[in-house]
Formats: structure tokens, C-alpha cells, sequence
């Protein structure tokens, strides 16, 4: 699999979600598999890249080749401006956002929202392209509405601009991430493109993954909410995918020094107060299923220092280990 010069570890990729994959999330994916990560979407307007959000959305100090970072925006030469800003600063892919359906994002004409202007998608496509030497890669989603699903015809779109890979989610903006996604559509744009596709939405296990691939004919499949709270899925994906069998869920006593090594990263990142409240979704990510994890994300909230939430989701994480062994979920096995 590879994304013009770059040739990836695998086929399993880490999907760019918005106060989600940050750098410490990204490289956790990273050490559990994932053969490729894109940053969380970053603004094109350039009064914003000054902010501190933005500017920390954007250091990719000490990540793993290739650094891809995803653009969001509606204006043309904005975003080839911001894809210039972006590669002097060290990105080697940048990623176009096409996909999002945010209600805040859409209704500034950005994210899957461009889907119902396909002049100006032509537009972007072709000015993004242009204004840098590394790949350009297009996530987006099959079309505005059921009615109105144009995933072809935008993918053929951004072959001849110059397009190097395409990453399809099986829905469009109107379903969100309601109902399931669906895989014709996929099927369909690798069908009428050269270029690697890459099939996105509700793929949760190794064995989805597999059929998502049987049945679309994809290059690769990129997982973005599974990944929460179980960023080991890609290594599992992997394994299934090249030997057929399952990977055993990892233990506790695996997993616990690269959730710590996580939540340093996530301080050290953001500092240790940001760094506190941010942690919270991840630690309840990862221990809410777990037996005795319903108790423990409630006294997460009523922690405010960092080297104590740490220490708290250590004991738990050694408890749980003590008990079983695996982590294993309150309502069946480990997973």
C-alpha cells in the first residue's frame, strides 16, 4: 500500500476525528498497528493559525512518517495556502476534508457540505493539488443526501485533478452516523478509479474489516470510532486479515504501560490541566465497558490533578489485571 513515495506498514489506517486523534492518540494507534494516521482536521483560514488550537493541531514533533494532515475549508486558494503553510512545516500528505457532517462545519460550507457544489469541489481539488509537490489525499462521504449520492462522479473528479488516494465513509451528510453505513457506493468509486480507495464506516472487528474489503474491492479500510478505548483493534484487524485467525485480546498487564505512556504524552501535549480534562473521554473510553468501570469514570470526574489521574487509572488497570487477567467487560468476555 503505498501514497505517492510513501509505502505503508499495512492496510489498516487510523481515521482523522476532531478532538480525537491528536499526536499522543495518533502514535498510540501507531504503536498498536495502524499503518497510517491523519491528524485531526485543521482550519485553512489563516487568522487561525496563530491560535493556540490550531498551532497544536499542527506539531507533529516526533511522529512517525508519513505525517498527514487533513484541511478543512471552502475557499480555493485558502486551502492551497494552507497546504504550502503546512508541508514547509513538515507535512508529507495533506488530506482534504470532504467528509465531516458537524453542523458547525457544514454550515460554513466546509466539510461534506461542498458535496452539493461539485464546480467548487473541482476547484479545490485542483488548486490544492497544484500548490504542492507531496500527495493529495480526499475523504469525503457518498453525496449530500440518499438522493443525491455523487461519490462517482466526485471521484472521478479528483483522479483527473490529481488525486492520490480516496477515503469513502458509507454515508452521506444528512445520515450522520445514524443507521449503518453502506458499502455499494465504495464498491462503485473503486470500480471507476484507478487510484486507492479506502472503505470507512461502522467497521468494528477483524471480521468486518474483512468482508468491508470483500465487498468493495478497497484498498485498504481506515477505522475511526472503534478506535476508542481500544486502539489495539488495528493490530487485531492486521492479524486477522493476513492469517485468518483471531488475535488474543491483550492483558492487563500489556496494555497498562501504553495507556500510562498515553496519558504522559496527553499531558505533556497540552499541559496538566487542559491535559486532565481532555484525558477524561479516553480513561472512560478505555475502562467504561470493564468490569467495575461505570464507578471508576465517575470518580474520574472528581479528579483535577494529573499525577493522581494516572495513578487512579493505574490501580484500576492493576486491579483488573488481579482479578482476570484480560480486560474483559463487565457484560461478557474479554475484548
Amino acid at each position: 500500500m503505498r501514497i505517492g513515495s510513501h509505502e505503508l506498514n499495512n492496510r489498516v489506517f487510523a481515521a482523522p476525528m476532531a478532538g480525537v486523534t491528536d499526536r499522543p492518540f495518533r502514535r498510540l494507534c501507531r504503536r498498536f498497528g495502524a499503518g497510517y494516521a491523519v491528524a485531526e482536521m485543521a482550519a485553512s483560514n489563516p487568522r487561525l493559525w496563530a491560535s493556540e488550537k490550531t498551532a497544536r493541531r499542527l506539531n507533529h514533533d516526533g511522529e512517525r512518517a508519513p505525517v498527514a494532515v487533513q484541511l478543512a475549508g471552502a475557499d480555493p486558494q485558502m486551502l492551497a495556502e494552507a497546504a504550502r503553510y503546512n508541508v514547509d512545516r513538515g507535512a508529507q500528505i495533506i488530506d482534504i476534508n470532504m467528509g465531516c457532517p458537524a453542523k458547525k462545519v457544514c454550515s460554513v460550507a466546509s466539510g461534506s457540505a461542498l458535496l452539493r457544489d461539485e464546480a467548487l469541489v473541482a476547484r479545490i481539488l485542483q488548486a490544492v493539488v497544484a500548490a504542492v509537490e507531496v500527495p493529495v489525499t480526499l475523504k469525503f462521504r457518498t453525496g449530500w443526501s440518499p438522493e443525491g449520492r455523487n461519490a462517482v462522479r466526485i471521484a472521478r473528479m479528483a483522479e483527473q485533478a490529481g488525486v492520490r488516494m480516496l477515503t469513502l465513509h458509507g454515508r452521506t451528510r444528512t445520515c450522520g452516523f445514524g443507521g449503518q453505513a453502506e458499502y455499494e457506493t465504495i464498491a462503485e468509486v473503486k470500480r471507476a478509479v484507478s487510484i486507492p480507495v479506502v472503505a470507512n464506516g461502522d467497521i468494528d472487528s477483524p471480521r468486518k474489516a474483512r468482508d468491508v474489503l470483500a465487498a468493495t474491492g478497497a484498498d485498504a479500510v481506515m477505522i475511526g470510532r472503534a478506535a476508542q478505548g481500544r486502539p489495539w483493534i488495528f493490530r487485531e484487524i492486521e492479524h486477522f486479515l493476513a492469517t485468518g485467525e483471531d488475535l488474543p485480546s491483550p492483558t492487563v498487564d500489556e496494555v497498562r504501560p501504553e495507556l500510562q505512556e498515553h496519558l504522559q504524552e496527553h499531558y505533556a501535549f497540552y499541559g496538566a490541566e487542559q491535559g486532565v480534562r481532555t484525558a477524561r473521554k479516553h480513561i472512560i473510553w478505555y475502562t467504561r465497558r470493564l468490569v467495575g468501570g461505570e464507578a471508576f469514570c465517575e470518580q474520574m470526574n472528581r479528579i483535577d490533578e494529573a499525577d493522581a489521574q494516572a495513578s487512579a487509572v493505574d490501580g484500576f488497570l492493576r486491579e483488573h489485571g488481579r482479578r482476570f487477567g484480560r480486560l474483559r467487560d463487565r457484560d461478557g468476555p474479554a475484548h
